[in-house]
């Protein structure tokens, strides 16, 4: 489910069937970073998947990619412990990479240990070239919490692009999900760098995949992407 705020234009929404062709396509794992002399040397387009721990990430992603164990999930929060990068797109001809960043905020480690997975992050995210957007992603239940704000503030001092996207919104009724998106529609206002439209999803329920596929989509270079709807 795609919330679009009254004042954007809806011709800008992205192509539902761009999204599911490119997500029907091969998506490997390229590899996991734990510094920034580990990045993959490459010019495709990235965006990334950022969030506190255990808000869903890599259950989204495999539902995403419609793969169960591409991205590892786990009831422990903070177990994604590196920057890892997929590529997506035709085989041999990637159009887009997709990075799984490890989630802020609770982890069990040390202190030294989170305070490094935070710095790398941070690192990444301000100074990738080729990363096109950052979907940040918030539990529905919870709405925006303080270290959400925090990352958020920093990817509008870096003008770094972001998305929200709501997960897990199976677990609230209707009602409470118009209340939540209204709260989050709110705070946006007051981010710079905040995409205006919000994606609702549930990994569960399938809620929501279709539209952030084609959010992705969206960003790939069209050179690199080799697709054309079939009205064209």
């Amino acid at each position: 489910m795609t919330v679009e705020p009254a004042q954007e234009n809806p011709f800008d929404t992205p192509d539902i069937e761009t999204g599911r062709w490119l997500f029907a396509q091969p998506c490997e794992f390229v590899r996991g970073v734990v510094d920034m002399e580990g990045l993959p040397a490459t010019v495709l387009a990235e965006v990334a998947f950022a969030g506190r721990s255990n808000v869903g990430k890599s259950s989204l992603i495999n539902a995403l990619t419609g793969r169960k164990t591409l991205a590892r999930t786990s009831n422990t929060p903070g177990r994604t412990k590196e920057l890892n990068f997929f590529s997506l797109g035709a085989a041999g001809k990637a159009a887009i990479m997709l990075v799984d960043l490890p989630g802020y905020g609770y982890a069990r480690e040390t202190k030294t240990r989170v305070n490094d997975w935070t710095a790398l992050v941070m690192s990444y995210l301000r100074g990738r070239v080729q990363l096109r957007r950052v979907f940040v992603l918030i539990d529905a239940r919870h709405g925006l919490k303080p270290n959400d704000h925090e990352v958020m503030d920093m990817l509008d001092e870096a003008a770094v692009s972001y998305q929200i996207v709501l997960t897990k919104t199976d677990k609230l009724k209707t009602g409470e999900i118009d209340i939540r998106l209204e709260e989050v529609r709110g705070a946006l206002r007051k981010h710079v760098a905040a995409h205006p439209r919000i994606v609702a999803t549930s990994s569960e329920k399938g809620t929501g995949i279709a539209e952030l596929r084609a959010e992705v989509a969206s960003l790939a270079d069209p050179a690199q992407l080799g697709y054309k709807p079939r009205s064209e």
